[in-house]
């Protein structure tokens, strides 16, 4: 009885244990399953952020900037998508910067293009070798050909240099255009200073034919109005040397005194007429260099302008320690030095001395010719020498503005050195220098 009680009593005890385990199983179970199923919603979302991170990098990798990451309920995501969003604004502005930097410089470098295109001179980019790398339009104008066409293509394709020089040494050289022969060009390079290792030349061709056109005229013409003036001059000089040696005649005193400033005007105008003649010469000047001992050079010249100088009392005293030789064209020193003199008579207070030395530096002899007058301002003295100017109004005297223009392209032409020094109210000293 006891037994068979304390088995029921056992019976009706396990079935509420494993009522009780059974219970316990399904709560540890439904918790199981809502911890799965929550840690599977947290990994959805994980695994969509990261979808929605992958997306917006590749829209950013190709160029779209405008594309966001959205924001989701994940721990620790927030700093991080506010990060990378912050990161594409920046990317974006940066963008925009640089498309606004872009198209400036493409205006920039139309305007620049225009304005290179409009020049009168053709421009043409080469290597070293004189392969044609880039042109502006009128070159191709110039060759006849299309821009794309020329480049690649050798220079001597289309031009012919005629001293034959280096590409690197072109200075102003005169070339001729294979397909307009007719026509005149010169030719310069300049070296571009890149600092890619590659060499790039900047050929400057220009079209001088109607220079050499008027260049022509202007010579014929200067040529035959001298010879016009100079022919009449000449003839009424010589009439005039006839009627002062009597051969008419006896002429009076006063006839005689009217004849002689006759005969020393026209001198002058003879004088000015070869001057400007010489002018236009100047740029084809050829030398006739000889051996020229100074001491007798410059007494010869004293000799002709003294009795110039005795008319407004002025003494030329020439100052000299020894004989100097110098290498030079005679006739054209002579031109010079009495140019300066003259100058020294015209512009130097009179009854005052006119001073001429001769000496040597290293490397040039020099002559100097020095007066004491009015001086040479300092906003004169910078163009004294330049064509076309001259002090001479300021004095109520006549003067061309060439004089010392010559004395300077023929000193030049010489590789010498023409100089001046002047005080106003004390002096103005003129040095020509001459290589030795």
């Amino acid at each position: 009885m006891f037994l068979t009680n304390f088995k029921s009593i056992i019976i009706d005890n396990m079935g509420v244990y494993t009522l009780f385990i059974s219970l316990l199983l399904l709560l540890i179970s439904a918790k199981l399953f809502l911890s799965v199923k929550n840690e599977k919603k947290r990994w959805n979302k994980i695994n969509d952020y990261m979808t929605d991170i992958t997306k917006t990098i590749d829209s950013v990798r190709y160029g779209n900037l405008t594309k966001k990451i959205n924001k989701l309920d994940i721990p620790d995501s927030e700093h991080l998508t506010e990060s990378l969003n912050r990161m594409i604004e920046t990317l974006h502005d940066r963008e925009v910067m640089v498309s606004e930097y872009q198209n400036e410089l493409a205006k920039q470098n139309k305007v620049l293009e225009a304005i290179i295109n409009s020049l009168s001179d053709g421009l043409i980019i080469t290597d070293k070798e004189g392969i044609i790398l880039r042109t502006t339009d009128i070159i191709a104008e110039w060759f006849n050909i299309s821009g794309k066409s020329l480049l690649g293509k050798h220079l001597s394709e289309f031009i012919d240099v005629v001293n034959k020089r280096p590409l690197s040494m072109w200075k102003d050289n005169e070339v001729i255009l294979l397909n307009d022969k007719s026509s005149n060009f010169t030719a310069s390079t300049v070296k571009l200073k890149l600092e890619e290792k590659n060499t790039r030349y900047i050929v400057i061709l220009k079209n001088v034919t109607d220079q050499k056109e008027l260049e022509n005229l202007k010579e014929d013409f200067v040529a035959t109005l001298t010879h016009d003036l100079k022919v009449p001059i000449i003839a009424e000089t010589n009439m005039i040397e006839l009627l002062l040696n009597e051969n008419f005649g006896e002429i009076s005193e006063k006839q005689q005194v009217a004849l002689k400033n006759m005969q020393t005007s026209n001198r002058e105008l003879l004088d000015l007429v070869q001057t400007v003649l010489e002018t236009y010469k100047i740029g084809k000047l050829t030398l006739y260099k000889e051996n020229v001992m100074l001491k007798s050079f410059i007494e010869e010249i004293i000799d002709e302008m003294r009795p110039i100088a005795k008319k407004t009392g002025n003494e030329i005293e020439f100052l000299l320690e020894r004989d100097i030789r110098v290498f030079a064209d005679k006739f054209q020193l002579t031109r010079v030095v009495k140019n300066l003199i003259q100058n020294a008579i015209s512009y130097g207070i009179p009854n005052t001395p006119i001073n001429i030395t001769i000496g040597e530096i290293p490397g040039f002899v020099t002559i100097k010719v020095k007066d004491h007058g009015a001086g040479i301002s300092k906003f004169d003295i910078d163009r004294i020498f330049n064509k076309y100017y001259s002090a001479a109004k300021k004095f109520r005297k006549i003067g061309t503005g060439l004089g010392l223009y010559l004395a300077f392209q023929i000193i030049k032409s010489h590789n010498g050195e023409l100089s001046v020094e002047s005080k106003e109210g004390e002096f103005t000293e003129f040095c020509i220098k001459i290589p030795v």
